[in-house]
């Protein structure tokens, strides 16, 4: 489990194509202080488990799975990645709870000079984000300002821009979203308790087309 509140900017030192999966050197000094092998680290907020530590750099292995839902499929030596270790019980749960699951990729669209930044949504994910409610950006814990059935806008606060990768971020780049898991597992249980959606017409709608 994470919290979303960033460690470190890290950086990608090596990528390596293995059989379905890639793997990935990461530099990260403060996360490496005390990681080993089978530990988690967040990277960009995609959970990984830690193959191996050689001083401030750590090895991690990124499955088919992960490089299909995530923008680790796009990532290159040099570029800059948000780092945050496994939350440890009894520490402060500074930011949401947030499982380093990536439901999808958004899109950054744009910043305003107040930092309001906006995010195209994929399809699917809008009906779990709500105003004032919780996201997660890169793996940042960040609230919602605004949200439509397309896209949503977060204020960002110069030390986010500044210590993690948001500030980096140009129109069109992916960004990797996990929504609150809060709200996908009330969904799941309170749909069979709901009834069911009419058309306008006054017909049940079918399985697929609910409204």
């Amino acid at each position: 489990m994470f919290t979303g509140i960033v460690e470190e900017l890290g950086e990608i030192v090596a990528v390596e194509q293995v059989p379905n999966a890639a793997r990935l050197s990461v530099r990260g000094p403060v996360v490496t202080t005390d990681a080993e092998h089978g530990d988690s680290i967040a990277v960009n907020g995609v959970c990984l488990t830690v193959v191996d530590v050689v001083g401030s750099d750590f090895t991690v292995d990124v499955v088919h799975e992960t490089l299909q839902r995530s923008s680790l499929a796009k990532i290159a030596v040099g570029d800059p990645v948000n780092l945050e270790r496994a939350t440890a019980v009894g520490d402060r749960l500074g930011g949401h709870i947030m499982q380093g699951h990536v439901d999808g990729t958004g899109v950054y669209l744009s910043r305003d000079p107040q930092g309001l930044t906006r995010f195209a949504l994929p399809e699917g994910l809008s009906r779990y984000v709500v105003e004032k409610g919780s996201i997660a950006v890169d793996g940042v814990s960040l609230t919602v300002a605004g949200i439509t059935s397309e896209e949503f806008s977060i204020a960002l606060i110069p030390t986010t821009l500044e210590l993690t990768t948001l500030g980096r971020r140009e129109p069109g780049d992916l960004v990797n979203l996990e929504v609150d898991v809060l709200a996908k597992y009330v969904e799941k249980l309170a749909t069979p308790h709901l009834p069911p959606a009419r058309e306008q017409n006054g017909n049940t709608a079918g399985e697929g087309e609910l409204r």
